[in-house]
C-alpha cells in the first residue's frame, strides 16, 4: 500500500467525533491563544490612540479629590483603630464628616460649572424657541440670585457662631463653615460664568441637551 502525497492526503478536522483528543486540545489551543493575542493588540491600541486631557478639570475638580482623599484615609484610620487596635480615635470620625461636607460643596460647584444639578427640560420640548430663551435666562438669573444669597446667609450665620469649638478636639468649628462659604462662592462664580455663556451661545442645558452630552 502506498501512502497518500501530502497534496491527496484528508485534511484532519479536530472538531469531527472521531478526531484524536490532541487535535482538539491543540485547536482549542490555538483559537484561545489567537483570541488572546487579539485582545491584548486592542489594548494597545486604544492606549496609543488614546490622549489624555486634563484641561476640562478645575480648581474645584482638584480640591474636592484631595478631600475626599482626605476623607477616605480618615474613614480607614478609624476602621483600623476600632477593629484592629480596639482604641478608636474619636477625632476621626468627626474629621471624616467635615471632610464630606466640603466634598459636596465643591462637588456642588463641580456640578454647576458643567451643568450636572437635577433639572427638568421636558417643557422646553413643546415651548417655542423664544419663550424658552426667555425661561431659561429667567432661570440662570434666578439661579445665581440664589447663590448670592447664600454666601451671605453663611457669612452671616460664621460671624454668629464661628467661635464654636469642635466636639472631639479643640480646633475652631469657623473652617468648616468657611469651607462651605468658599464652596457657595464656588457656586456664584460657576453660575456666572455659565449664564453668561449661555446667553452668548444662545441656548442652555435645559433647550439643548444634546450639545452637553460629551461632557459625560
Amino acid at each position: 500500500m502506498q501512502a497518500q502525497s501530502g497534496a491527496d492526503a484528508p485534511v484532519l478536522n479536530p472538531y469531527r467525533d472521531d478526531a484524536p483528543a490532541g487535535a482538539v486540545h491543540q485547536a482549542a489551543a490555538g483559537q484561545h491563544a489567537s483570541s488572546v493575542e487579539s485582545i491584548v493588540h486592542s489594548f494597545e491600541e486604544a492606549d496609543q490612540h488614546q490622549n489624555i486631557d486634563l484641561s476640562a478639570y478645575r480648581f474645584e475638580d482638584w480640591f474636592c479629590l484631595a478631600l475626599f482623599w482626605i476623607m477616605a484615609v480618615l474613614v480607614f484610620l478609624q476602621f483600623f483603630t476600632r477593629y484592629v487596635m480596639n482604641n478608636s480615635f474619636a477625632w476621626t470620625e468627626e474629621l471624616a464628616v467635615y471632610a464630606l461636607i466640603g466634598v459636596v460643596f465643591f462637588g456642588s460647584a463641580m456640578c454647576v460649572r458643567i451643568c450636572r444639578h437635577i433639572q427638568v427640560d421636558f417643557l422646553y420640548r413643546y415651548l417655542p424657541k423664544p419663550l424658552g430663551r426667555i425661561l431659561a435666562t429667567l432661570i440662570d438669573v434666578l439661579r445665581t440670585a440664589f447663590f448670592g444669597y447664600a454666601v451671605w446667609l453663611v457669612y452671616r450665620y460664621i460671624e454668629l457662631v464661628g467661635a464654636e469649638p469642635m466636639t472631639t478636639i479643640m480646633w475652631n468649628k469657623a473652617y468648616v463653615y468657611w469651607l462651605a462659604l468658599a464652596g457657595f462662592v464656588m457656586m456664584f462664580v460657576r453660575s456666572v460664568q455659565v449664564s453668561v455663556q449661555n446667553w452668548r451661545q444662545g441656548y442652555s442645558s435645559l433647550e439643548n441637551p444634546a450639545a452637553y452630552q460629551s461632557l459625560d
